[in-house]
């Protein structure tokens, strides 16, 4: 299965409680595109140099300045240092789950809620990590 296949059939395809994900992707952690659902915003290259370095320091980078995602800002919320980022705009918001080699990045709107998407980004994330990936 490709990424692409992963990210289309996987990521927005699972749901919880009948709710799915908006947007998903997933970057090597150098930033490359593995795979990106069609709306997907397009991110620039800082954006995701900024997210793993989030990642890599533990945390508290990116709280006070905000997480860029295609130029859309959002306030970043209690995570997981090193290993989940959560954001929200508003009523909307974002879950990025680090890999061994890799980052999830699920996009929601209303009516899904922040913890539905925590579940889907959260539990592929770490399918991946048990496969080594």
């Amino acid at each position: 299965m490709s990424w692409q296949s992963y990210v289309d059939e996987h990521l927005l395809g699972d749901d919880v409680d009948g709710q799915r994900l908006t947007a998903a992707a997933i970057l090597g952690l150098d930033g490359a595109v593995w795979g990106q659902s069609n709306a997907f915003p397009q991110v620039e290259p800082e954006e995701i140099t900024a997210i793993v370095n989030e990642f890599n320091e533990l945390g508290g980078s990116l709280a006070p300045s905000g997480l860029y995602l295609g130029g859309s800002k959002y306030m970043v919320i209690q995570g997981e240092p090193g290993a989940v980022i959560r954001g929200k705009k508003g009523p909307d918001g974002v879950t990025i789950k680090k890999t061994n080699q890799a980052i999830i990045i699920g996009i929601y709107e209303e009516p899904m809620t922040p913890s539905q998407c925590n579940i889907i980004v959260e539990r592929h994330g770490d399918n991946l990590i048990d496969q080594g990936i």
